[in-house]
């Protein structure tokens, strides 16, 4: 292996088909970062809905503001994600979305049957729209916001 392969193979520098050069240490690293930022604001934004937002504008309501300001608050991340990576690539942008997605749908599962101690079908009931629930908004959501946030991005550089 020459010196220069050795090197981009310890710093994570990996050159695709088409020549391009990404880093995917760092790439996956500030994914990861950024959908811990998430989590926060998600956490956040539970303790809004259900100590503030429910009670003072009922269930439909509460869930249906909620779900439309976590969703508001991915993008917002996604977007600042994109100025911190800088130029990334359709592909590179649906797999940070499909690693948001999965890190989220791992959380849920993983928190709600270890710590909350809930059973399936009471998981399962947030994945209906049932009494203004977003929650499935929310995914997709996470899943599209790298791509549509690196579509802003690019274009507002231009």
């Amino acid at each position: 292996m020459s010196d220069k392969s050795s090197l981009a193979a310890e710093s994570g520098v990996v050159q695709t088909a088409g020549g391009a050069r990404f880093s995917v240490s760092v790439t996956v690293f500030r994914a990861l970062i950024a959908w811990l930022l998430i989590l926060a604001l998600a956490i956040v934004n539970g303790a809004l809905r259900e100590g503030v937002l429910i009670p003072k504008l009922g269930t439909a309501a509460g869930l249906m503001l909620s779900g439309l300001m976590l969703s508001a608050c991915v993008a917002a991340v996604a977007v600042a994600l994109m100025a911190w990576l800088g130029r990334v690539s359709t592909r590179q942008c649906l797999g940070i979305g499909a690693f948001w997605l999965a890190l989220t749908l791992g959380f849920e599962f993983g928190f709600g049957r270890s710590v909350r101690h809930k059973s399936w079908p009471e998981l399962l009931d947030a994945y209906t729209f049932k009494d203004g629930n977003l929650w499935l908004l929310v995914l997709v959501v996470v899943f599209f916001a790298p791509l549509l946030a690196a579509h802003l991005w690019t274009r507002r550089r231009a």
